[in-house]
């Protein structure tokens, strides 16, 4: 349940937020009903709210009677800062890299204890993989999550620590691995994950910082790692220290 909004006191944007709120990674398109259940509004409340939202532009009705996301949304996202000026001064770096190694690109950052999709490159040579732009993934099993999650907050750390998700039979579900891998995360530049997330898939990331601070984290995604670890790395770093240096001159 997304939340429950029944109280007859709640206002009519907290219901519209509500609503909105009821759609996430799995829940992308769904039924007034759906939308009803998961929000805990009434029926006719949900038809109204729904109707109001599709007129406007910010849900859109599918011939199956689904409603999903509307444009309109996803045009108010990118007026977000971390949109509008980490987004743009990566989005060249992100090419180069993609232009190199023809893998999966991604950019992300944290968002409390989860992976905030930025942006992503793919073509038709690229593994498939879960993570679309605007998505959020576990921190823990990601290589961009976990270079995030080296540089976190005490209270992030230790969040995260105690809700570790199995997302494979693969996914590092002990605290005191996880801690390992964290410390050689910060030793060594770099985070790699061997089918945490999705079998098949194996990813690498670097950090990107401003100035001295991890803002961002650039990662590739690859069906292996054995041979090729050490230039993708390279190319990475290469891309993370290029986007860090725009955005230390506010470029």
């Amino acid at each position: 349940m997304a939340g429950n909004t029944s109280d007859p006191g709640a206002s009519v944007a907290s219901r519209l937020l509500t609503v909105l709120g009821a759609f996430d990674d799995e829940h992308r398109a769904m039924t007034l009903s759906q939308i009803a259940r998961r929000a805990g509004l009434p029926l006719p409340t949900t038809h109204r709210l729904v109707a109001e939202l599709a007129t406007w532009g910010g849900l859109v009705r599918r011939p199956t009677g689904e409603y999903v996301v509307g444009r309109r949304i996803w045009e108010l996202a990118l007026l977000a800062p971390t949109q509008t000026g980490l987004r743009q001064i990566a989005e060249p770096f992100l090419h180069d890299v993609y232009g190199a190694t023809l893998a999966t690109v991604h950019l992300a950052v944290r968002e409390g204890a989860e992976v905030l999709y930025l942006d992503r490159l793919s073509g038709t040579a690229s593994v498939p993989i879960v993570s679309t732009v605007g998505s959020r993934l576990p921190l823990h099993c990601t290589a961009v999550g976990k270079v995030l999650l080296a540089h976190a907050p005490d209270d992030v750390l230790a969040e995260t620590l105690g809700s570790l998700t199995r997302m494979t039979p693969f996914t590092v579900t002990q605290p005191g691995l996880l801690r390992q891998q964290l410390a050689r995360v910060r030793r060594h530049g770099y985070a790699t994950t061997v089918e945490e997330m999705s079998l098949g898939a194996c990813s690498v990331a670097v950090p990107v910082l401003r100035d001295t601070a991890v803002v961002a984290s650039l990662g590739l995604v690859v069906p292996r790692l054995t041979r090729d670890r050490t230039r993708l790395v390279g190319v990475l770093q290469a891309a993370a220290f290029g986007i860090g240096r725009e955005l230390a001159s506010g470029g």
